[in-house]
């Protein structure tokens, strides 16, 4: 197997989902942290010179950008190892639907602690529509503890920030979004992906992320 290595940022969830997937899959990888608030690595620069982001993964000298692009190649790469996608066609759809759903939703719930005044109002009403709109698909579930069935998939995956970051989010806004008995399906899925070992002991310090998101929250509103 080709040497794997991981460009990422401690606290991020995009990070976070490719060292979970690597994690579950019991891929071995080199980690290297970046400093993107102070100067992006020239091998960052190199492999991603389209967004200059993280996550990048780096296999055999070969990148892969965007947090679900390299967890969906990952599975490919190695499919047998803890599949993330059922074998059925179009549970798969199905799926990948959520998955682009809350790619292209989810912003709103970042967007809380970002903003002030109606336009907190705003993404805080969008916020909770989106967190309605999975717990009904949670509630589907029946006696599955993940959405991917027995065991974490790729949804899981792609949804796991909510189970960590959205308390953060909360916290440095001062609103309450993701309350138990709003969400009670989608708070029972974050408990049990929580106690997944390969996610539990993966999952960023939530003290030090407080303090960090508090601080951009600050210089963010001493700018406007």
């Amino acid at each position: 197997m080709a040497e794997v290595k991981l460009h990422g940022v401690w606290n991020s969830p995009f990070s976070c989902r490719v060292i979970w997937a690597l994690k579950l899959k019991g891929i071995p990888y080199d980690y290297i942290e970046e400093d993107l608030p102070n100067k992006k690595s020239p091998e960052l620069l190199k492999y991603n010179p389209v967004h200059k982001k993280i996550p990048v993964l780096v296999q055999g000298g070969r990148p892969i950008c965007e947090s679900m692009i390299i967890v969906e190649y990952i599975e490919e790469t190695w499919p047998h190892k803890y599949p993330f996608l059922p074998t059925d066609p179009y549970e798969r759809a199905m799926a990948r639907f959520w998955i682009k759903y809350f790619e292209e939703k989810g912003p709103a719930i970042w967007m809380v602690s970002q903003t002030t005044g109606d336009e907190q109002v705003k993404f805080k009403k969008e916020s909770l529509e989106i967190l309605r709109t999975i717990d009904d698909h949670a509630g589907t579930l029946g006696k599955k503890k993940f959405f991917g069935g027995d065991n974490i998939g790729m949804l899981d995956i792609a949804l796991g920030c909510i189970a960590h970051w959205t308390e953060v989010i909360e916290d440095v806004a001062g609103v309450k979004l993701f309350e138990a008995h709003a969400f009670p399906y989608l708070h029972a899925w974050t408990q049990n992906f929580k106690e997944v070992p390969a996610i539990k002991e993966n999952l960023p310090d939530r003290d030090k992320m407080l303090i960090l998101f508090k601080r951009g929250r600050e210089k963010l509103l001493a700018s406007q």
